[in-house]
């Protein structure tokens, strides 16, 4: 089991393989739907995006969360 400290990095690798997986996989399907290899394309569409989702969510999340906060939270 990991600390807790670790819980936002986490669910930031976590959410953003699940989220890159799923628009690397339509995206791929609309701009080529003739592959004939699409899981090895998307595959690395998805590797490729993730590589830049995850690091992009464990900046953008904290001020997601304020924003959200600012607008729910008196």
């Amino acid at each position: 089991m990991l600390p807790a400290r670790y819980e936002p990095v986490a669910f930031g690798f976590v959410l953003s393989g699940m989220m890159s997986l799923l628009v690397s996989g339509i995206s791929t399907a609309r701009a080529a739907p003739q592959f004939t290899d699409f899981p090895a394309n998307w595959g690395m569409a998805w590797l490729m995006s993730w590589a830049i989702a995850f690091p992009v969510v464990l900046v953008v999340a904290p001020v997601a969360r304020r924003i959200v906060r600012r607008l729910f939270v008196a």
